[in-house]
């Protein structure tokens, strides 16, 4: 599946991913999602990964969180090759070292803004005192200070889509990928969103990649990573 032996040195990148290829088949037709693909992360970036239906975004989203395993090349992420884990080391490793933030929130209905947040932390086993601590700095982050007893449904789609946000940074994570996180929301509230996480980019320098179509999320990006049938087809680096 990959290379064994020593690990490269990451040069200041937050995930290393090298002549990834994807192939599914299907009544006997192979489909290439993915194209001898290579692409570093930085730690720090704010990238979006965008192109057409069948570009290959979704899959590569979904190899870089470790949903799916590539059909060659590898993926390596806090020094670990990530297809050679499974089971419930997998899981624990994508919790403790990737934040997700979804376009339907995916927030728990019955829990409150505080629980909700301070959800991976109790899995993390962190202690009470450092979890108050975190979530409170986070809500002010956020823009949500005193809202923290509120339900999801007593909250705007703004509002819950920012305590995703405060959910997937809360434990420091290595990355946060954002699969189309505007989606649900309007231009106006969408863009105060867009704003936010970028202001907690260039503030904590936590790093961000962007699954998208929006072209708000296009112009904001520092980097912006075009695919086009499973190859890259552009990568400009903004300022």
């Amino acid at each position: 599946m990959q290379p064994r032996g020593e690990i490269k040195k990451m040069s200041g990148e937050v995930i290393k991913i090298d002549n990834v290829s994807k192939i599914y088949s299907t009544e006997g037709i192979d489909v290439h999602a993915l194209r001898s693909l290579s692409l570093g992360i930085k730690k720090g970036a704010f990238i979006a990964i965008a192109g057409p239906s069948g570009s290959g975004k979704t899959t590569l989203l979904n190899i870089m969180s470790g949903l799916d395993i590539p059909s060659s090349g590898s993926v390596l992420l806090a020094d670990k090759y990530m297809s050679e884990m499974k089971g419930s080391e997998l899981s624990d490793f994508r919790r403790d070292h990737i934040g997700f933030i979804f376009q339907a929130y995916n927030l728990i209905p019955v829990l409150t803004v505080k629980e909700n947040i301070e959800y991976i932390m109790l899995l993390q086993s962190v202690a009470e005192g450092e979890r108050r601590s975190r979530v409170a700095a986070i809500l002010q982050q956020v823009g949500l200070k005193g809202m923290e007893n509120r339900l999801p449904k007593q909250l705007s789609g703004g509002q819950q889509q920012r305590v995703a946000v405060a959910r997937a940074m809360v434990s420091n994570p290595d990355m946060i990928l954002a699969d189309e996180p505007t989606a649900n929301l309007d231009s106006a509230t969408g863009v105060a969103l867009l704003d936010m996480m970028r202001e907690l980019n260039d503030k904590n320098g936590m790093t961000f990649v962007f699954s998208t179509h929006d072209t708000m999320i296009m112009e904001r990006a520092k980097r912006l990573v075009l695919l086009k049938d499973g190859e890259i087809d552009k990568d400009e680096v903004r300022g």
